[in-house]
């Protein structure tokens, strides 16, 4: 497995991707991908198997706000290229690689990365069952979000690396 950052040539791949790993009312539209991936490519984070094919990506913006907001999904002029925080839009695999440890794999590569870039953390919003996996990469559950992205409740999470 290999992880790269996103290019424009990866973009019906990421919409397929997004399109079946999320509810309608939750995945981000092709037009909404295309303008993420073409202020922000270095946010998109892709696992490539040995053969080429994408098995999963992460994406989000960088910003100062601590927390993350509904119009940050649908507006990519927000990106703040030296933003404190990592934003979390998209945690993605292919259903068939489910369950293989893909999504961990390269979420902990994208916190390495994000470490690396010296940012205070990263925050991402998710469903209540999902709540346990990402406390295992040390994300915090600060409680209910004010999202209300897709008609879903969602929960804040944060990861807060330790100043040196």
């Amino acid at each position: 497995m290999n992880i790269r950052t996103g290019t424009i040539d990866d973009l019906q791949t990421i919409a397929e991707i997004e399109a079946r790993s999320f509810p309608p009312a939750e995945a981000a539209s092709s037009k909404v991908l295309k303008e993420r991936l073409l202020r922000f490519p270095e946010h998109f984070w892709i696992l490539e198997e040995t053969n080429g094919v994408i098995s999963a990506f992460v994406c989000g913006m960088a910003t100062d706000e601590p927390r993350l907001r509904d119009e940050m999904f649908e507006n990519a002029e927000l990106h703040q290229k030296a933003g404190d925080w990592q934003m979390i839009f998209a945690v993605a695999a292919v259903p068939e690689y489910r369950g293989r440890g893909r999504a961990s794999a390269l979420l902990n590569g994208v916190i390495g990365d994000v470490k690396s870039q010296g940012r205070k953390g990263l925050v991402l919003t998710c469903k209540k069952s999902l709540i346990p996996f990402y406390e295992t990469f040390g994300f915090r559950n600060e409680g209910v979000s004010a999202s209300v992205h897709g008609g879903a409740i969602w929960y804040d999470m944060r990861l807060r690396f330790s100043c040196p």
